[in-house]
């Protein structure tokens, strides 16, 4: 498959998150698999397996309308015939608690193509302590 294709997976991706921090998760499920073997593991250590408990954790985080923007740094991908990954560094801001804070986060993210398009079977974040301020190493 095509590396434009799986950029414009990314894409949907990172407009989708965008989306959902103004409370609408519609456009983060479209872009995701609705499979059993899916997985989801966030920031904060969750990690989420088959597609109920990701719908459920996307609804979640739409409830919470963190606000901001996150955008992906230092994208690399690795691109096969039905699978694709992506590793980068998500930065931006979110709102906690009527604070802005800064995001930077080293994430992957894999990609299966299914009927209808290129969809996220697998998003894994990491926030790092010495990514809180300059570029990552």
């Amino acid at each position: 498959m095509s590396r434009l294709e799986i950029e414009g997976a990314a894409d949907r991706f990172y407009a989708a998150l965008n989306v959902m921090f103004t409370g609408d998760a519609g456009p983060m499920k479209d872009a995701w698999s609705h499979a059993g073997d899916i997985t989801y593991m966030g920031p904060s250590g969750l990690y989420l397996v088959g597609w109920p408990p990701i719908e459920k954790e996307w609804n979640e985080q739409a409830a919470a309308r963190l606000g901001g923007r996150v955008t992906p740094q230092r994208l690399h991908m690795v691109v096969g015939t039905d699978l694709a990954v992506i590793t980068c560094v998500e930065a931006g801001e979110n709102v906690v608690d009527g604070r802005v804070e800064t995001v930077r986060i080293r994430s992957s993210t894999v990609f299966r193509k299914e009927a209808g398009g290129w969809k996220v079977v697998g998003h894994q974040t990491d926030r790092l302590g010495f990514m809180t301020g300059g570029e990552a190493t």
